[in-house]
């Protein structure tokens, strides 16, 4: 069936969410093996595998890019984005979640829920998007689908529905039962490709029975008309249950759970027809709503071919044989090769060149997208990640994709003149495939500053430099992004700008209030200008320049944030004011202002997660505590195993993962995340600031 006779409920736009290391890519691999898209199985191991094709990610085993696959099962188009587990590519995971239906988070059956499966969890509850939960890895030893039905209830909060019970444990794991149809489902063969139907085992019989009553009592619960037969006694037909279950699973009251290995090649057929029995279709979300970019009227596109033309770009992807690619979700009427489409958040046209359909890093050229759909296009010039193309004559703007703040700085220099131009446009180049990878000038050195999620984003970074674009390049120590913020409310600082020059003058004079906010709030500004004092063209440059001089703080240079700007006042000139004028007010306003409002140093501050065994328990606590961190808990886990959480401050973790590995002789694990930024101690301000 091609693409475009296949109706839009039979769409499924999903994403592979985890935890590292849970085996998001060996279980896309599995999908893509089993729905007939490739001939052999790949291995993350042997780096054959189809969504990680960067030699980055072959080489290190994980994933960086998410990658857009298509495939069909059962007369259902299933695009699949496969997306990392590594907190440092937390971007990658966000715009893929922004333009997905629904997703399948992957659980490591020995671990449950770890940090990432956490993040994971909390961002997908931020876009609302129905999953459905698949326990992996119930092959290995410890593995338990109790443990991670029940890690998933207290530590997510969730509503885990078990709709498996797992035949065998551990090495002995054969296959499962579905407590739905009470049918055994064993995987024989080494390649899984022909699951085997029977009775249940004698030995499980009871169990299953127990659960299914459990099973079929909470399905009820999920509708009226269903909970009313299950009262009176009726029975309660397969079908019915899966209505009621989808209905539950797309209001996010409940999330199925099924089981599986998917590197022994077991449980990933069910799990392909739970995405198609329970996971939404683009008919099944609520019509895409954005604003007029003209009026910011409120408006909503339905996903009907015929209506206009929407659609938003979520990734950019500089390809070495191609070009620039920009990967859409088409949200409301078609894409067609050729065509002509306003980009609203730019505010410029622009023309598609090629339209593909993604294949990971395979492609297949096609005449237009519709509706729902996941695509690629070619010879965008203007668009970047977070864009909005449309209808010319119908525009909107989708809401925006919105990305953490890069935490960790390198400077980087380039080795001989010849590098000098290649690097500046490498890294114009991954910084538009990467909205959390930001690129400054330092004024005071002169050097280049590339900033990142932690040192695992910026080391692929430098490496992608050198092998895409043959760039030879230095880098220096990594570096804690700093910020900046005050501490009290200055009232009022007034500044005339005053330039007498030949012919025309500059004049402008402004107002500010600056007060802090709290944490997290980042920059606001407000005008609050009332009658005129200030012309309402001159309002932008007043902006401007206050943003300019938050960029570079007042103590030590770092970008200021968690407070508030408002333009109170002012005056302007008939003659001699102009946007250079008012924008130099701004600037000295702010600069006179900042340091009466008792300006301090701010450093990110990680939530870090240490699993190590309990031996070693001790030693890591102590280290803990050296690197100036705050412990939170402890928690038990399979195998006699401690996992400690604990805050710490950035600046404090380089080097951690050396001294942990020797500590517990390559045995501890640990992953960490930006939690907040929070004032540095006066010690490491003075150390700062050379005292």
């Amino acid at each position: 069936m091609s693409p475009q006779e296949i109706p839009l409920e039979r769409y499924r736009n999903i994403g592979i969410i985890a935890h590292i290391d849970a085996g998001k890519t060996t279980t896309t691999e599995r999908i893509l093996y089993y729905t007939g898209r490739t001939y052999r199985l790949g291995s993350v191991d042997d780096g054959t595998t189809v969504t990680d094709w960067m030699v980055q990610e072959r080489e290190r085993g994980i994933t960086i890019m998410s990658a857009a696959v298509s495939t069909h099962w059962k007369d259902h188009q299933i695009n699949i984005i496969d997306t990392p587990g590594h907190i440092d590519f937390t971007a990658e995971v966000q715009r893929s979640l922004r333009v997905l239906d629904g997703g399948v988070v992957v659980f490591d059956a020995v671990q449950g829920v770890e940090p990432q499966s956490e993040t994971v969890w909390r961002q997908a509850n931020r876009y609302a998007v129905p999953r459905i939960c698949f326990a992996n890895k119930m092959d290995r030893v410890g593995a338990s689908y109790d443990f991670t039905l029940q890690s998933i209830k207290e530590r997510l909060g969730a509503q885990p529905l078990a709709m498996q019970v797992p035949i065998g444990a551990e090495e002995n794991f054969r296959g499962v039962v579905d407590l739905l149809t009470e049918q055994a489902i064993f995987f024989d063969d080494a390649l899984g490709s022909e699951p085997r139907y029977d009775t249940v085992p004698p030995e499980l019989v009871a169990t299953v029975k127990e659960q299914r009553a459990d099973l079929v009592e909470r399905i009820a619960e999920l509708d009226d008309v269903l909970m009313m037969k299950y009262l009176e006694g009726e029975t309660l037909t397969i079908e019915e249950m899966k209505t009621a279950l989808r209905q539950g699973v797309l209001e996010n009251r409940v999330n199925p759970v099924f089981c599986g290995s998917s590197l022994k090649n077991k449980g990933v057929q069910t799990l392909l027809d739970a995405v198609v029995d329970y996971l939404p279709s683009p008919l099944d979300v609520p019509d895409v709503t954005g604003i007029h970019p003209k009026t910011d009227d409120q408006l909503t596109r339905p996903p009907e071919d015929d209506a206009p033309m929407s659609a938003l770009v979520f990734k950019i992807v500089t390809d070495v044989y191609v070009g620039r690619l920009a990967y859409i979700r088409v949200y409301s009427g078609k894409v067609k090769k050729g065509a002509t489409y306003y980009n609203a958040t730019q505010d410029k046209k622009e023309r598609v060149g090629r339209l593909l359909r993604m294949y990971a890093d395979h492609r297949e050229d096609v005449d237009e997208i519709h509706a729902g759909d996941i695509g690629a296009i070619l010879g965008l010039k203007e668009s970047y990640t977070g864009d909005t193309l449309s209808d010319p004559s119908k525009p909107i703007i989708l809401e925006s994709i919105s990305f953490p703040i890069p935490v960790i700085s390198v400077a980087i220099e380039p080795k001989t003149t010849a590098d000098q131009d290649k690097m500046g446009v490498a890294l114009q180049k991954l910084a538009e495939e990467d909205p959390t990878f930001k690129v400054r000038q330092d004024e005071e050195t002169g050097q280049t500053i590339i900033s990142g999620m932690g040192e695992l984003h910026l080391d692929i970074l430098v490496d992608r430099m050198l092998r895409e674009f043959n760039v030879q390049a230095n880098v220096g120590n990594p570096r804690v992004a700093y910020h900046e913020t005050i501490t009290q409310v200055v009232p009022e600082v007034s500044y005339r700008f005053v330039k007498q020059t030949g012919g025309h003058g500059q004049y402008g004079h402004v107002v500010l209030r600056l007060e802090p906010l709290e944490s997290g709030s980042g920059f606001v500004f407000e005008d609050q200008i009332r009658g005129g004092t200030i012309p309402k063209e001159y309002i932008p440059a007043v902006e401007k320049g206050v943003i300019e001089a938050v960029e570079s703080g007042v103590v030590s240079g770092y970008p200021m944030t968690d407070l508030k700007v408002t333009l109170l006042d002012g005056s302007y000139h008939e003659v001699d004011s102009s946007d250079l004028a008012f924008r130099m007010a701004a600037i000295f306003a702010f600069r006179e202002g900042a340091p009466k409002g008792k300006p301090i140093l701010l450093e990110p501050i990680m939530k870090v997660e240490v699993v190590v065994p309990e031996v070693h328990t001790g030693e890591v606590l102590g280290h803990i505590s050296t690197r100036h961190g705050n412990v939170l808990g402890m928690d038990l886990r399979p195998g006699n195993a401690q996992a400690i959480h604990a805050e710490v401050p950035l600046a404090e973790m380089f080097g951690y993962a050396t001294e942990l590995r020797s500590a517990t002789k390559g045995r501890g694990v640990f992953s960490m995340e930006f939690e907040r930024y929070a004032p540095v101690s006066d010690a490491v301000m003075k150390k700062i600031l050379g005292y």
